[in-house]
C-alpha cells in the first residue's frame, strides 16, 4: 500500500509529540525517576524494535499490511468466504484483531517464558507515554508474527488492517499517557476505550493488580472475561508503578535488553 509506513510513522509522531505536551502540562503523578534517563531507554528500544521489524519485512517478507494485500491476492482467509459489505467486514476485522492483542496480552502474563519478555515493559518505574513504546525486541517480532498469522488465517481488507494499526498505537500512547482527566470524562471514556487511570494499574507492583486490565484499545475485553479492576488499593497517587528492581536500573538501556536472559 503506497505511503503507509509514513501515514502510520506521522500520526505516530503526531499523537506522541500531542501526549507528551499534554501530560508535561496537566500530569497525574510525580516522577519516581528523572526523564532523560528513562526516556533515552525507551526511545531507544523504539529504534531497535522498528530495525527488528524491517529485517522481518525482508525475510517474511510482508508485516501486517502488506499481509492483508498478499491475503488478498491468494484468496486466503475467512472474510475470502463470505460475502460482507466493506465496513462489516472492517470492522469484524478491528474486532477480531483487537481481541487477539488482548488474548495476546493475556498469555504473557500467565506463560513465564513470554512473561520474561514482558516484564521488560512492566520494569518501568514510572508511567507515561514513553511506557507504551518500551518493549523488548523479542517480544515485538513474536507479536508481529501472531498478527501476520492471524492475518492470513481470516484475510482482513488492507485498509482495516492500516486503521487497526493506527487505532492500536494511538490508544497505547493515549492510555499511557501520565495524563490527569476530569473523573467524569475518564468514566466516559472507558466505557468503551482504555484510558491512562484504567491502564495505570496494569503497572502496578501488585501481582493482583498488574494481572488485571489487559486492553489496549478497547476496555470490553476486560469486563467481558472479569479481568476489569476500577481503582488501585492504594489510590493512584499512592501506588507503586512498577516491578521489584525500584531503583535507576530499569533506566539503562543494556539493562533492560538483558532483563529476560537473567
Amino acid at each position: 500500500m503506497p505511503n503507509e509506513a509514513l501515514i502510520r510513522l506521522s500520526v505516530f509522531a503526531a499523537l506522541f509529540a500531542l501526549f507528551a505536551a499534554l501530560e508535561t502540562l496537566v500530569p497525574r503523578r510525580a516522577r519516581a525517576v528523572p526523564r532523560h534517563g528513562r526516556w533515552f531507554t525507551n526511545l531507544a528500544m523504539v529504534g531497535i524494535d522498528a530495525l527488528v521489524l524491517r529485517a522481518m519485512a525482508i525475510l517474511l517478507p510482508f508485516l501486517a499490511v502488506g499481509a492483508a494485500i498478499d491475503a488478498w491476492r491468494l484468496g486466503w482467509g475467512l472474510f475470502h468466504s463470505i460475502d460482507w459489505p466493506f465496513w462489516a467486514e472492517a470492522l469484524a476485522a478491528i474486532l477480531i484483531l483487537d481481541f487477539a492483542i488482548w488474548a495476546q496480552h493475556l498469555i504473557t502474563h500467565k506463560v513465564p517464558l513470554f512473561w520474561r519478555f514482558h516484564r521488560v515493559h512492566h520494569a518501568d518505574r514510572d508511567f507515561d507515554v514513553t511506557t507504551a513504546v518500551r518493549f523488548h525486541p523479542v517480544e515485538i517480532a513474536a507479536s508481529m508474527g501472531l498478527k501476520i498469522g492471524l492475518i492470513y488465517l481470516i484475510g482482513p481488507p488492507a485498509l482495516a488492517v492500516l486503521a487497526f494499526e493506527i487505532l492500536l498505537n494511538g490508544t497505547a500512547l493515549f492510555n499511557h499517557a501520565n495524563l490527569w482527566l476530569p473523573r467524569w470524562l475518564d468514566r466516559t471514556l472507558r466505557l468503551v476505550i482504555v484510558t491512562p487511570d484504567m491502564h495505570r494499574i496494569h503497572h502496578s507492583v501488585r501481582r493482583e493488580e498488574h494481572d488485571s486490565n489487559f486492553g489496549f484499545a478497547l476496555s470490553v475485553w476486560d469486563r467481558i472475561f472479569r479481568t476489569y479492576r476500577a481503582m488501585p488499593e492504594a489510590g493512584h497517587d499512592a501506588m507503586v508503578v512498577g516491578l521489584e528492581w525500584q531503583d535507576d536500573r530499569p533506566t539503562k538501556l543494556g539493562w533492560s535488553l538483558w532483563l529476560p536472559f537473567r
